[in-house]
């Protein structure tokens, strides 16, 4: 039996069937579900299928069904390496790449969410654009368009980062379809550079508390996509096009805005206890901009389930994959201070941990990157003092590693799911840093030199020359910077830079990186994609 893949739309709805008795007619097929819903005719209609569509942007974030989906995009890069007994399985190929294979199943989830976004996106756009708007105004169209455009570029960019060329479709399914072809690479930065454009035009400003703004039922601002996220996709967008100076553009246009500062003094719910600037944005109630970051150009935002019915999907796996697994040790319990817990399915490079940052850089501290463990249990003889940091417990179990994305709720201490935490996602300092890019590939070192000592003055990291301006010193600061951020593996696939650093930096003897080779520049076609397509040849890439 031939199985079809069937594409979720972006009003989720439910199906409730009743059978009333066993008759025959039990047997017969009914059709619960279509390629493309109803017409949209009104406002209401396209604001739900706008919100369905971050619905289906989270799931690529908060994909559990798999434990190790987070370390799929950091780990057996040059920053992370599994620890042997914490390996899940899905992250496995990428890091023994002789497993990669056609049947990948974190290539094909890839792929499958990333049509889905696709298609949703589509059938908003058909429609909105083919006049089905009744009283909506100008401008409110506009801003849905852009939103749905928005969406589709940022699956787009994300499918040809890691695939390369991909089939381009920019219709709405209305029935199977068995003859996709991959289109040219600059076909699809076509598309995306049009998208892009269009939503950074109509999109609005980034929600504040201001008397217009769209709240939710506590009268918070209603998180919703921006024109300057869109321009930040787009400065991504031209250098994967080989366009930096139309990069540069867009980075300044976000820089010079007003709307956004690099976060240089303390502020929110641990202001008042010891800590220090940078890491106070990735606190939860501190992440978002009516928190007071306003650093922040896109937040995830998400709500804990127990309060808010749907405040997050699936179960979100990043406190457990890069939190330590201190609990394992006598003498530790779990707790706020020390991030809730962890698992350790990833564990810092060394070249992370003791080469990459300067002693004094605010991002190296105590409270960003943790080093050291106290035994915690109250009333026991050893309380206080420091766990010895030596012997294989320094692989998982007291492991340096980010405090990005500690996350605590006192209701659940074992912790499955991370419920207290939103995704930043954009944020000002990477657009410097893709500034920096984008001068470095014009030759203009002295100027990228500006735009990363401008980057490093907030964190108190020195100054950087001219001379020192390289890809490689960029992707290093990236690393410093946007460490447990940045999807890494993407990162180091589009500056095609992936196999030269993970190399040189990921050189451990535990689970090494086997296998690793150019044709990892890009993810396997999966097969499943090209078995169902019998009416044309989807090719593969090479090496697979």
């Amino acid at each position: 039996m031939k199985k079809t893949n069937l594409i979720i739309l972006s009003v989720f709805a439910g199906f409730l069937i009743t059978f009333s008795s066993c008759k025959k007619t039990f047997l017969d097929e009914e059709v619960y579900s279509a390629y493309a819903p109803q017409t949209l005719t009104d406002s209401l209609g396209y604001e739900a299928s706008v919100i369905g569509m971050h619905n289906l942007l989270s799931t690529f974030f908060s994909y559990s069904d798999p434990q190790g989906w987070p370390s799929v995009w950091h780990a057996g890069t040059d920053i992370c390496f599994v620890p042997p007994t914490q390996k899940q399985g899905i992250e496995v190929p990428y890091y023994d790449y002789t497993q990669l294979i056609s049947t990948d199943g974190a290539a094909s989830y890839t792929w499958n969410w990333g049509y889905k976004m696709i298609n949703n996106a589509n059938i908003i756009i058909k429609n909105i654009e083919s006049g089905n708007a009744g009283s909506m105004t100008a401008k409110n169209k506009n801003s849905i368009d852009g939103e749905a455009r928005f969406f589709r570029a940022y699956a787009y960019n994300i499918l040809a980062t890691c695939f390369g060329k991909v089939p381009l479709v920019r219709e709405p399914l209305t029935a199977p379809k068995t003859d996709f072809v991959r289109a040219s690479l600059d076909s699809v930065n076509a598309l995306i550079i049009e998208d892009l454009t269009f939503a950074a035009a109509n999109l609005p400003e980034p929600s504040t508390l201001g008397s217009t703004t769209k709240t939710n039922a506590d009268g918070k601002p209603i998180a919703r996509a921006n024109r300057y996220q869109a321009m930040q996709l787009l400065a991504e967008a031209y250098l994967r096009a080989g366009k930096p100076a139309l990069a540069e553009a867009q980075c300044d246009a976000i820089i010079n805005s007003g709307k956004f500062a690099l976060t240089t003094a303390r502020y929110g719910i641990k202001a008042s206890l010891p800590g220090d600037p940078f890491n106070d944005m990735f606190w939860y109630g501190n992440q978002r901009r009516y928190q007071g970051n306003r650093e922040a150009i896109w937040v995830m935002e998400q709500e804990n389930p127990s309060t808010v019915v749907g405040g997050i999907t699936n179960n979100p796996q990043q406190r457990r994959n890069w939190g330590a697994a201190y609990y394992q040790i006598s003498g530790m319990k779990i707790c706020d201070s020390l991030g809730g817990r962890g698992i350790a399915r990833m564990r810092l490079t060394n070249w992370v941990v003791y080469d990459l940052y300067e002693t004094n850089d605010m991002r190296n501290s105590q409270y960003n990157l943790r080093r050291k463990f106290y035994y915690n249990t109250v009333g026991a003889a050893n309380y206080g003092q420091q766990v010895p940091y030596t012997g294989s417990d320094t692989i998982f179990k007291i492991a340096p590693h980010t405090t990005k994305w500690y996350e605590f709720n006192p209701n659940d201490e074992f912790g499955f799911a991370m419920v207290n935490k939103d995704f930043i996602l954009m944020r000002l300092g990477e657009t410097y840093l893709l500034k920096a890019e984008a001068q470095f590939k014009q030759g203009n070192t002295s100027g990228a030199a500006i735009t990363l000592t401008t980057l490093r003055a907030r964190s108190n990291a020195s100054a950087v020359s001219a001379s020192q301006v390289t890809l490689d010193f960029i992707l290093d600061e990236r690393a410093r910077e946007l460490l447990a951020e940045e999807n890494r593996r993407m990162t180091l696939m589009r500056t095609g830079t992936l196999v030269d650093r993970t190399t040189r930096y990921n050189t451990q003897a535990i689970n090494p990186v086997l296998g690793i080779s150019a044709k990892n520049l890009l993810m396997p076609i999966p097969q499943t994609e090209i078995n169902l397509n019998k009416d044309a040849v989807l090719e593969q890439n090479p090496g697979y």
